[in-house]
């Protein structure tokens, strides 16, 4: 028997987020919306935040070169860590966008690998992985 559930995981390039926004506001969106301007509300939200992106795109491209941050995705996996931590060194991530870390790295090769992280977007490690890093975590 051939099953047709699937397992609904976030898209790999998207993170969820939740908004609190005014009755007015939301009112004219679902305006715009209604006259067919923008599909749906998030595509209007998703377009505005674009927008002041583009706007202050000069700005967050200095603060990315003098925080050097990596921009993308950075995945780490144990191997990669393992090798690190063998050499006798240490990780200092910096990512601006996602940064992942396999599900089978331990608390313990996490903290003897990575010296301290900083991420701004989102981080997707286990529950242990981001508590032994949470004092790193910046």
């Amino acid at each position: 028997m051939v099953s047709n559930v699937q397992e609904l995981r976030p898209r790999p390039d998207s993170e969820k987020i939740t908004i609190n926004l005014g009755y007015v506001d939301l009112g004219h969106i679902d305006l715009l919306v209604r006259d067919g301007f923008y599909s749906n509300r998030s595509d209007f939200i998703r377009t505005a935040v674009r927008n002041q992106l583009e706007r202050h795109r000069e700005a967050a491209e200095k603060s990315t070169v003098r925080k050097q941050l990596d921009l993308g995705i950075s995945h780490f996996t144990r191997t990669q860590l393992e090798a690190v931590r063998d050499a006798g060194e240490t990780l200092d991530i910096r990512v601006l966008g996602l940064a992942t870390i396999d599900t089978d790295v331990t608390p313990d090769l996490a903290r003897a690998a990575i010296a301290s992280l900083t991420v701004l977007g989102a981080f997707h490690a286990s529950a242990a992985v981001k508590a032994a890093l949470a004092d790193r975590l910046k």
